[in-house]
């Protein structure tokens, strides 16, 4: 059954959304990235993650366009390595909160390979 997708919040209602969904990430990035394993390994954390399933995850789910619903243009501006994520953790953790929010069933291990993609393609945590 293919995953209908959402539409975007409209702009007042992302406003009210915005500091728990912050809270929300902070909490889930700085859980993974608190641990002492995570913390040394960095973006270890997507080690062994299947990034077949992550670019596959990613074009199911729609990830793209709902980017460009929310921010424009092509959607890249979505990711902003040197603004809101500056960890391996962080960016995991934004992955778990779409998840939720969209309410996608994403398994925790398909979550880390999505975030994987996104950390090859965008970030490049080390």
């Amino acid at each position: 059954m293919p995953h209908a997708h959402r539409p975007a919040l409209a702009r007042s209602q992302a406003s009210r959304f915005w500091p728990a969904l912050c809270r929300s990430v902070a909490l889930t990035g700085g859980l993974l990235a608190g641990s002492g394993a995570a913390q040394a390994q960095g973006a270890g954390i997507f080690q062994g993650a299947d990034l077949a399933l992550g670019e596959k995850l990613i074009a199911e789910h729609q990830c793209v366009q709902c980017h460009v619903s929310k921010v424009g243009g092509d959607g890249s501006a979505m990711y902003q390595p040197q603004g809101r994520f500056n960890t391996a953790g962080l960016l995991r953790g934004m992955v778990e909160m779409c998840n939720t929010q969209m309410n996608l069933g994403l398994f925790p291990e398909e979550v880390t390979a999505v975030a994987a993609v996104l950390n090859r393609d965008h970030y490049k945590f080390k």
